[in-house]
Formats: C-alpha cells, sequence, structure tokens
C-alpha cells in the first residue's frame, strides 16, 4: 500500500511541475516580453553601430525586407548588400518609439510591430521571431515608411513617373 501511495504522489509531483513549468502567468509573460524587446532593441542597436552581430539575430533563411519594391532578402543576401555599410561603420539607426509583441501559449513564436525614428522619418515595421535553441531568431521582418493618407495619390503619382521613366530606360 506504501509503494502505491509512493507511487501516486510521486506521479502528482511530476504533472504538478510540468504544468508549473508550461504555465504562462502575467509576470512570465511580462518578463518574457521585456526579452523580446531587448532584443530588438539590441537589434536595432548592432546596425546603429554597424555590428556584424546583427545578421546573427537573423534565422539563416530570415527574409528582410526593405522599403523599396526590390528588396526581399534572405539574411545572407542581405549580409552582403549591407557589407559596403557596415564595413564603413555607417548602417542605419532605428529608435523604436512603440512597440506591440504577442507570442504563442508556448513562446515559440513572437510576432510584433513597430513605429520606428529613423533617418527616413518615421517608418513602421512588423516581424516574426522563433525562439529556438540558440536564442531568438528573426525570420520575418518589413519595413514600411508611412505616407499620410492624403499623401497617397501625390506620392503614387511620382512613383508611377518613376517607374515610367525606368522602364524606357
Amino acid at each position: 500500500m506504501n509503494n502505491l501511495i509512493f507511487k501516486f504522489f510521486l506521479v502528482l509531483s511530476i504533472m504538478l511541475v510540468a504544468y508549473s513549468a508550461n504555465a504562462q502567468t502575467p509576470d512570465a509573460d511580462a518578463a518574457f516580453r521585456q526579452q523580446v524587446n531587448a532584443f530588438l532593441d539590441e537589434w536595432h542597436d548592432d546596425a546603429a553601430h554597424a555590428n556584424y552581430r546583427y545578421f546573427d539575430k537573423i534565422a539563416k533563411e530570415g527574409v528582410y525586407i526593405g522599403t523599396d519594391k526590390s528588396e526581399r532578402w534572405v539574411r545572407d543576401d542581405f549580409k552582403a548588400w549591407a557589407k559596403p555599410y557596415f564595413d564603413k561603420h555607417k548602417a542605419w539607426t532605428f529608435h523604436a518609439i512603440k512597440r506591440n509583441v504577442a507570442f504563442s501559449d508556448d513562446k515559440s513564436f513572437i510576432w510584433f510591430d513597430e513605429q520606428l525614428n529613423t533617418q527616413m522619418g518615421i517608418c513602421q515595421a512588423s516581424g516574426v521571431i522563433r525562439n529556438t535553441k540558440d536564442g531568438l531568431k528573426i525570420e520575418h521582418y518589413q519595413l514600411s515608411l508611412t505616407v499620410p493618407n492624403p499623401l497617397v495619390p501625390q506620392i503614387q503619382k511620382e512613383i508611377s513617373d518613376f517607374d515610367a521613366r525606368q522602364a524606357h530606360q
């Protein structure tokens, strides 16, 4: 009988430990969100200081989409494109003004959007991060310029004119 009681409490203890390890608490969620924010702030800081660690934070097959319609890079292609800037220690500086972070229940996937103060003015970006055994890795990042809605017709015309000129060259 004692062996049966011992086994019952052993199984119950294992179940409680497993449950508490997987349980999300507001404090654990806040701490994880803070970790993600620190990771993204450091990533932007790496670019501002032309530190090649910047690219280590992007997954090997991670995608970066820039503001130009031609800018869609997988990490190593993006690194090759950015090399001249990083070699001259003059990359880009993005500072988050605000950011929203959400994640899956198991914290394996994180998605976010952020508004950034940049040399191009205020930009917006969104992305997906995967939480791996090697740490957080950016799987997808898309940067965009912010355009006030009343200016869209004027800017769209300029883009159309630009595209037409490019097509004739």
